[in-house]
């Protein structure tokens, strides 16, 4: 599965960060950082994986694969 978007992109200085349980980029009290932390400890749990590809300016695109059952 692949999910991609057309805003901002993630810095690249970040993007290595994404996944680390309560970071965010928001202020304070906006965000709890987990979204993505729990969706990867998910994937993985049943063999799957998450990549990220991103550029600033350009955009962001996940994807998510699975093994085959």
């Amino acid at each position: 599965v692949s999910i991609r978007d057309n805003g901002y992109g993630i810095a690249a200085d970040m993007r290595a960060r994404i996944f680390e349980p309560n970071f965010t980029t928001k202020a304070a009290g906006e965000a709890a950082g987990l979204g993505l932390t729990q969706s990867n400890e998910i994937i993985t749990s049943h063999g799957g994986s998450i990549a990220v590809g991103s550029k600033e300016g350009i955009g962001s695109e996940f994807i998510v694969t699975f093994p085959i059952a």
